[in-house]
């Protein structure tokens, strides 16, 4: 079985400069191209399984940490969607040749298809098998983050230009800064239709906090352009971390090679 070796490249120039840090795994096409949510990083349960299981069958596999993330340079209080975007792009072109599934998970899976979208404008969409999303967070720093601050919030993020934020998964609180919600505004779907010339495949739980299940059936409306797949799990959480998630998560990126 063939490992991926750590690679870092620096996205970005002058003072914007920051070092990415990228696992590789050589192997066969189509390879897998694993998106991170917002403050993960790249050795999580579902990127370190799928990574696993591509080793197994001899195929590629890259992930990577958005700045301010993991192994990667930059603070995270600089993070914006269009920040984050650049790198994905940057470390899809750098890494990645033969088509490739992505795999976008949270604010990955929004990235995912944002990265689609940019294919598709350049005329490189054959560079994409199939996308597969977990619990994605499309436009959610509008849906699922200004939306749902209350009047204290906004007052607070308006004049000290961020807010904090008790996360549920890390002892530290989570940090929304103003450029992150105004930048988001760049890159909203919002009512368009979404193309991605390519199967896309939702899976959603139903017991989801942080992106209701309500949130992936909406976006199914507009992907009406692909072969699109939506599976809810009636049990299952945010994290879709537990062994039979992960075999529904294979079970779904090797439908997309088979395809």
């Amino acid at each position: 079985m063939s490992r991926p070796g750590l690679k870092r490249f620096s996205v970005g120039e002058g003072e914007a400069a920051r070092e990415i840090a990228v696992l590789v795994r050589p192997g066969k096409a189509p390879g897998l191209f694993w998106l991170g949510g917002f403050r993960s990083d790249m050795h999580g349960t579902k990127a370190e399984a799928l990574d696993l299981w591509a080793g197994e069958e001899g195929r590629a596999a890259t992930r990577f940490d958005y700045s301010g993330h993991g192994a990667s340079g930059g603070r995270f209080e600089d993070g914006t969607i269009s920040r984050w975007l650049d790198e994905t792009i940057a470390v899809f072109d750098e890494f990645t040749r033969e088509p490739q599934v992505l795999v976008g998970s949270s604010m990955g899976g929004w990235l995912a298809l944002l990265l689609a979208k940019r294919l598709g404008e350049r005329n490189d969409g054959d560079r994409l098998q199939g996308i597969v999303l977990l619990a994605p967070a499309v436009d959610m720093t509008k849906e699922l983050l200004w939306k749902h601050l209350n009047a204290v919030e906004r007052r607070k993020l308006k004049k000290q230009g961020f807010i904090e934020r008790r996360s549920d998964y890390s002892p530290e609180p989570d940090i929304i800064t103003s450029a992150l919600i105004e930048d988001g505004e760049k890159h909203l779907f919002g009512e368009q239709p979404i193309e991605t010339g390519c199967p896309v495949h939702v899976i959603q739980g139903m017991q989801d906090r942080e992106v209701p299940w309500a949130h992936a059936t909406r976006l199914m409306e507009h992907l009406a352009f692909d072969d699109a797949v939506l599976t809810l799990v009636r049990d299952g959480d945010h994290r879709l971390s537990r062994p039979e998630d992960i075999e529904r998560l294979i079970g779904a990126v090797s439908a997309m090679i088979e395809g």
